[in-house]
């Protein structure tokens, strides 16, 4: 026979057991043990399991997903060095005194419905100093290449024999030569433009996360700076690639 307080003692036993688990799952009849779950009371008065796990993982994520001023500088950096590569390239489109094939890269031609670039539709070579040649690869396009040349404002008439289509380069005039001037310097001014723009993008982000208070004003400080100080140098690059093209187009 069994005393009274070992009667009471396993009956306490039995009960802390029974509260290391949940409830059955679903019905499922499995039982989860409470140690890595808390329990949380919803609307209707039942309790749901809480894998805590799983909180600390979406937590770690969206700390992750956070942008950091570094980030904010580095992508404004790229799309800047991006906006000098596009004056350079613009530039090289500005004819001077000598042939040069890049001087047509901005040409389109309308190819079947489509404005398509003139280098997609044909070989360009420079056989003389003084003188460019347009292969097409459809023969049936040359009169639509020629058209284009002679709309797209870059001062030179080409001669179209059927087959290839020549252009002469002739000397600047001085007038020719102010009017590149000018184009060289809308570029440049272009080019500029774009990289304030992003400048401008970038320190609105940086604001942005001070007012987050996801930075400190300290911070927030130094990266205006930064954002100034890579404006100032692509802005440079930009004034001297236009300089050494305007000395350029002046060489006689």
């Amino acid at each position: 026979k069994l005393s009274l307080a070992a009667v009471v003692a396993s009956s306490a036993a039995l009960i802390g057991s029974a509260n290391a688990f949940t409830a059955p799952l679903g019905g499922s009849g499995a039982f989860v043990a409470r140690s890595s779950l808390s329990v949380r009371s919803t609307s209707a008065g039942t309790h749901r399991p809480i894998n805590k796990h799983n909180n600390h993982h979406a937590a770690s994520s969206a700390t992750s997903l956070s942008m950091s001023i570094k980030d904010v500088t580095s992508n404004a950096e790229e799309k800047m060095g991006k906006s000098v590569d596009s004056v350079k390239q613009n530039l090289q489109t500005v004819r001077t005194g000598r042939a040069n094939a890049n001087i047509l890269d901005r040409v389109m031609v309308e190819y079947y419905g489509a404005p398509t670039p003139l280098n997609q539709l044909a070989t360009v070579s420079v056989p003389s100093s003084q003188q460019l040649q347009i292969d097409p690869y459809d023969k049936s396009a040359t009169a639509e290449i020629e058209k284009a040349i002679i709309e797209s404002g870059i001062g030179l008439t080409p001669n179209n024999d059927g087959d290839v289509i020549r252009i002469n380069i002739p000397s600047l005039t001085e007038d020719r030569r102010k009017e590149l001037l000018k184009q060289c310097k809308e570029i440049g001014e272009e080019g500029k433009v774009a990289v304030r723009n992003v400048r401008r993008d970038g320190v609105d982000k940086i604001k942005k996360l001070e007012k987050k208070s996801e930075v400190g004003k300290d911070e927030m400080a130094d990266g205006l700076d930064s954002m100034q100080a890579l404006t100032d140098k692509h802005g440079k690059e930009i004034d001297d690639v236009v300089s050494a093209k305007e000395k350029e187009v002046m060489t006689v």
